[in-house]
This record gives C-alpha cells, structure tokens and sequence, in this order.
C-alpha cells in the first residue's frame, strides 16, 4: 500500500467515499489528509517536500508557478494534474443585508483565488475592497465560517459544507460563484518532480468516483460521509449530496481543467491582482500549468 500524503483545505468526502467503497484500496492507495491553514502554508508543505500533492484552488498553482509576487515570494515547478469539483457551492455570505458595507470580510489570504471572486461578487454589488469593506486574512473556509458564525466577520466566501453550516446558523447566501463564468474550484496538483504513476493512479480514482457520487451509485455511502465528515445532518447533508451532483458546482466526473475554466482564473486575477503584465491562457497553458503527460 502506497500512502500519498494530500493537503487539503476542507474534508474530502470524494475521499471518504473512495475509501469505504474499497477504490483506493483496490489500487493500492492510502491518502493521508493535511488540514491547509492557508494556501501559503500548503504551497510551503509542497515545495518542501512535507506534501506530495494537494487538493487547492487552481489559482493558488498558477500564483506560485506564474507569479513572483504571490505570498511566498517565490516559484516552482508545480502543476495540475486535474480538475476535482467546481466550487462545491461557492457563494459570497454575510450577517445580513448590507452588513458587509463599513464592516469586515474574511478570505483565506488577500491574493488568492477564492479572495479574487469575493472582490468580484462584492464589486458587481456595489462594493469596493479597502473602500466599503476592510480585508481580514483568516486563512482556510472552516475558520472563516466559524468566524462568521461568531460574528468576528460581516461575510465571507464558503463552500463544500461550510456553506449549509453558515445557513443553518442564519448566514445569508449572498451570490453564487456561477454568476462569474465556467468555474473550477478545486484540482489536484503537485511539483513536477513528484508526479508519478501512484497521483495518476489517485487522479484516476477520484475521478471515477466522482462519475459514481454524480450518477448516484453510492447515495448512502456519499450521505454518510457528509455527515461524518463535514458535520451535516439531515436535510441539510441532502442539499450537499445534491450539489456534489450539480454540473455547474459539484464534482467533475471526468477531471478536464477546460481552457474556459482556465480563463475565468486568469481573468479575476487580471482584474483584482494585476501584474506587470496580462496573463493569458495561451502564455499559461505554455508554461506547462496543466500537466499533460
């Protein structure tokens, strides 16, 4: 048995359910998951050899491939092997109506992928970042759900259960991440030299067991796992079954990064981080972004 040590920034119930169902043990795999406190710390755990792939927003691979501004300060070789989900129910949340206007928004660090659709939902509403709102970089989605829970924030950007969590505890669902564009939330990607055939073999899983959660092969096993893994229950872990199987935000069955999906990354990083020059999808397919051997 070959353990692959994965970084991730939520519970994986792709995983949880690869797992019960004998998948990963059928191709010789255990995954060992490391909670991410933020995307720079999971790119420093990459980079240093303490992960061998991770699950992150393809954002956070094209910063520290493409761009030596990003919170590390440095790049590497680092690539996508495929695409996971497309945001698990990403949408923009706060206290109550308005209430993000002269308050607080939590994002896992100012200049990430998930940050760059928060200054985008809240500008298409009329709001400007460091103008109408202040910025609090509070790391991974559970800690910024809990901290709008609690009200040390006035909104945030949620997901994968994170999201219904909020809901239920009286978080307003504000607007969704497909009102952006084709949208990839989440993909595996690991360094050059650590791709091998056991992440081909993962991605090969994953993938197939996205298939099975999608054509509703595994409903009670999936409905289990988000219980046990994320904490929902009831109806609540229902809607989250059904958003796994939503084609425009749950999981992607046949792990294709589209250039589409790629453009809107690259756009909302032209509009809300933009570096000395424009990023395009060509100049990033080029520097071998995607891994396609």
């Amino acid at each position: 048995m070959h353990t692959i040590r994965l970084g991730t920034f939520s519970p994986s119930v792709l995983l949880a359910v690869a797992t019960v169902t004998g998948a990963l043990a059928a191709a010789g795999l255990d995954v060992a998951e490391t909670p991410a406190r933020t995307s720079a710390q999971q790119f420093t755990d990459l980079f240093d050899g303490r992960l061998d792939a991770v699950f992150t927003n393809p954002d956070n691979v094209l910063a520290y491939r493409c761009v030596p501004t990003n919170p590390l300060g440095r790049t590497g070789d680092v690539r996508i092997l495929g695409a996971v989900d497309r945001g698990l129910g990403l949408a923009l949340f706060t206290r109550g109506p308005d209430t993000v206007r002269g308050g607080t928004f939590g994002v896992d660090v100012p200049g990430s992928g998930f940050a760059f659709i928060s200054y985008e939902l809240l500008a298409r509403a009329g709001l400007t970042r460091d103008v109408d709102y202040r910025v609090a970089a509070l790391g991974a989605t559970p800690r910024r759900a809990r901290a709008l829970i609690d009200g040390a924030i006035d909104g945030t950007i949620l997901n994968a259960g994170n999201d219904l969590l909020a809901e239920d505890h009286g978080a307003q669902r504000v607007a969704s991440v497909t009102t952006i564009g084709p949208y990839v939330g989440t993909v595996l990607a690991a360094t050059g030299d650590g791709i091998d055939d056991h992440l081909r073999t993962l991605l090969d899983v994953v993938s197939t067991t996205a298939r099975d959660i999608v054509a509703g092969r595994h409903d009670k096993i999936t409905l289990d796992a988000v219980e046990r893994r994320l904490g929902l229950t009831g109806a609540t872990a229902a809607r989250h079954l059904e958003t796994l199987a939503d084609p425009r935000q749950g999981l992607v069955p046949d792990a294709r990064l589209t250039s589409a999906d790629l453009a809107t990354v690259i756009d909302l990083r032209n509009r809300h981080a933009p570096g000395p020059t424009t990023l395009t999808v060509a100049d990033v397919m080029a520097s071998g972004l995607v891994d396609d051997r």
